[in-house]
């Protein structure tokens, strides 16, 4: 029996699909507490010194960039986003699934290798929502929008359009592990 590449293509993607995150509002929350983490620990930061020429003067030409409106800030905060998503994985229980942060995957007691997996489907769900949102996302952080407490309001229920206005007012937490 012949197996078309078409037959084999929907083979495929019907395997990676099982594994797809059901829950979109709760993942969506996961990384959106995540980004909370990465905001809450910034530092204050000197202006972005850009005066890099002279001009026939010796006077620097250029300009001083705030770092809260610069594009590093942008990219430091959302860059390894979704590598930090690997530390997550998924808890079920009968009624609900709860995103938490992986403390130790040694000390995990549930099924590592199913952990790992979810883990991998919350980071690739990540870079599919950061593709989604990030221009809006990054705006609205230089614009100074994004700030700590309101991250998933923004990016789960406004942007993305992951959550409803309800399931996003109890706030998402970052939850550690409790050794499982």
């Amino acid at each position: 029996m012949k197996i078309s590449m078409f037959h084999l293509c929907i083979f495929l993607l019907l395997i990676g699909m099982s594994h797809a995150v059901d829950d979109k509002c709760a993942a969506c929350k996961a990384v959106a507490g995540e980004l909370e983490i990465g905001l809450a620990r910034e530092k204050p930061r000197n202006h972005l010194d850009m005066r890099h020429r002279l001009d026939a003067k010796g006077q620097r030409q250029g300009k001083l960039i705030d770092y809260r409106i610069s594009e590093l800030r942008v990219v430091e905060l959302l860059d390894d986003l979704c590598e930090k998503m690997q530390d997550y994985t998924l808890r079920i229980f009968p009624d609900s699934h709860e995103w938490y942060k992986v403390g130790s995957w040694d000390n995990l007691r549930t099924n590592k290798q199913e952990a790992r997996a979810h883990s991998k489907d919350i980071s690739s769900y990540c870079g599919r929502l950061l593709e989604e949102t990030e221009d809006e996302l990054a705006e609205l952080i230089k614009k100074g929008s994004v700030k700590v407490g309101d991250v998933s309001k923004v990016l789960c229920q406004d942007l993305s359009k992951h959550c409803d206005q309800t399931s996003v007012s109890d706030e998402a937490e970052v939850v550690e592990d409790r050794e499982l």
